[in-house]
């Protein structure tokens, strides 16, 4: 079994020594964006590419001041995980963002899925705001360059931290049917602990998918944190209830509510006082001995002089500042002494009656309901308004927020191979896969991994299989000189018989009738002993 081990030993150590360094795979691939996207962005350009529009909305109420002042830029993270891999970064705290891009086709809500995702990276951390990607409602008038706060979207969806919450937004609208105004649905809040996300200064990939049946999954890197229904997950929900109550209605002046009431057959005793203090003076408490009641704990300062510049008439009379009375410094005490307070035994409060139930009593009222008559029904809140351009409109405290890889697509194959080609290069690989990773540059490695894997185990079955000591226990077998004694087998090597079966049951037979004669002379050899003593 050693030289098993050391072959094994050998060609582990063969196999690692070509596995690739962090060196090898530190540099970024460059990704494609898939044709079937209706929108993917990697930010691998030197520059802000020229489909990215700033946003030059002007401040409320102004005609030449911009609000969106703050700064973006391309560039790499400050901690580089792959030499090359550039991002989209808000770099101004506390100003305001606003940028945004154009769909290359528009998508529809139909039936195929919606697949959105982006990457978030907190460089600095961060003490408040969001990380909010606004899927952009299309109309004909959709200008970017005049993108706010209060342009229609579609999809708002972010990770979002303030105070000590930290949460993950799915918003969208909804058109009410009725109305045909619009009103923000969101998502319950996943009960996963999130806070390491936000913390950890590496980045997270955030994954929303909406499906034609009204379901919807959250995901942050690659794992599971929300999975609902359109329909039972949000706040408010998407159809309103079928009553409501009456805001005509109002509770009877004669309608009693009080569960108890005070028992009025109950007098106050007395002996009750209701002005008896808390607390007294202890009565038997006696001021110590060498207290100065005369003296005053604290005295003017006679070494204190007035400010050179002090003005009786600007500043009035000036007073020396108090000190500790030196008198006092010996003493038990100084000024007028009082004794203690205590718990005063008389006191027992302010008296009220005992409470009973009410005979009374009606319950707790509540007003009627009637029919709603804003109810609809929406058995399809997939069908949102269609998705004509992606954006950030963004106020954070924290700068250096960094965004990349965003992609919205309509097919999971899609989704799924953009996310290895992207957030999967910053993935560190098992053993595994980084000895199968190995071999693409160095193919001549298969034959080390046949020789490593295939020898142990062509040994083990050559020298351990077959052995009659692993088989049945009805059987002959091979043993060894230091194995156990094993009983005559009927035929001896040659094949030849050695006992017949009556000298077989002789030798059955004569066994316990030399154990008995044995137990016997034992004892006839101690009752002899016993009778010489």
């Amino acid at each position: 079994m050693t030289s098993l081990q050391g072959c094994m030993l050998a060609g582990l150590c063969v196999c690692l020594t070509f596995i690739p360094t962090k060196e090898d795979q530190g540099i970024y691939r460059s990704v494609t964006a898939p044709t079937q996207a209706h929108f993917a962005e990697t930010f691998d350009a030197h520059s802000l590419d020229r489909k990215w529009v700033l946003s030059r909305a002007l401040r409320e109420g102004e005609t030449d001041g911009q609000k969106y002042d703050g700064e973006w830029v391309i560039e790499e993270p400050k901690n580089q995980v792959l030499a090359g891999n550039k991002g989209l970064v808000l770099k101004s705290p506390g100003h305001h963002h606003a940028i945004a891009a154009y769909l290359r086709t528009v998508y529809h809500f139909r039936d195929k899925p919606l697949c959105l995702q982006y990457e978030v990276l907190f460089q600095n951390g961060i003490d408040c705001g969001g990380a909010y990607i606004k899927l952009l409602a299309y109309s004909d008038d959709l200008r970017l360059s005049q993108l706010n706060d209060a342009t229609p979207y579609t999809i708002m969806f972010c990770p979002d931290k303030c105070g000590s919450t930290y949460k993950v937004h799915f918003i969208f609208r909804h058109r009410n049917p009725l109305t045909g105004t619009y009103e923000e649905k969101h998502v319950r809040q996943p009960e996963a602990d999130l806070s390491d996300y936000f913390t950890d200064h590496s980045p997270h990939l955030y994954t929303l998918t909406v499906y034609p049946d009204n379901t919807f999954e959250i995901l942050i890197d690659q794992t599971l944190v929300k999975k609902g229904s359109l329909l039972e997950d949000m706040d408010p929900p998407v159809v309103p209830p079928h009553e409501i109550e009456d805001p005509e209605d109002r509770k009877p002046t004669d309608w009693d509510d009080r569960s108890h009431i005070p028992d009025l057959t109950v007098t106050k005793p007395h002996d009750w006082d209701d002005e008896a203090p808390q607390l007294i003076p202890d009565p038997t408490a006696q001021r110590p001995a060498g207290w100065i009641e005369e003296g005053e704990p604290f005295v003017p300062d006679p070494e204190a002089q007035p400010p050179h510049d002090w003005s009786e008439d600007m500043d009035g009379e000036w007073e020396a500042p108090l000190i500790a009375n030196p008198a006092c410094a010996e003493a038990a005490g100084c000024g007028p002494w009082k004794p203690p307070m205590v718990p005063n035994p008389a006191y027992k409060g302010k008296w009220k009656a005992p409470m009973i139930d009410n005979p009374n009593y009606q319950g707790k009222w509540q007003p009627r309901m009637i029919p709603n008559p804003a109810y609809f029904e929406d058995p399809q809140p997939f069908k949102m308004s269609p998705v004509g351009a992606v954006g950030f409109e963004l106020w954070s405290l924290t700068g250096d927020v960094l965004f990349d890889n965003i992609l919205v697509c309509d097919n999971l194959e899609t989704a799924k191979r953009w996310t290895v080609d992207t957030w999967g290069q910053r993935q560190t690989p098992g053993i595994l896969e980084r000895l199968l990773f190995a071999t693409t540059k160095r193919p001549w490695l298969w034959g080390v991994y046949v020789f490593t894997v295939g020898l142990p185990i062509i040994l083990f079955v050559s020298l351990m299989w077959p052995d009659k000591r692993f088989g049945p226990s009805d059987q002959d077998y091979y043993y060894k000189k230091s194995d156990e004694p094993q009983p005559d087998s009927a035929q001896d090597p040659e094949g030849h018989t050695i006992l017949n079966d009556s000298v077989q049951e002789a030798k059955v037979r004569t066994g316990p009738r030399k154990r008995e004669a044995r137990k016997a002379q034992k004892k006839s050899d101690l009752e002899l002993k016993q009778v010489s003593d």
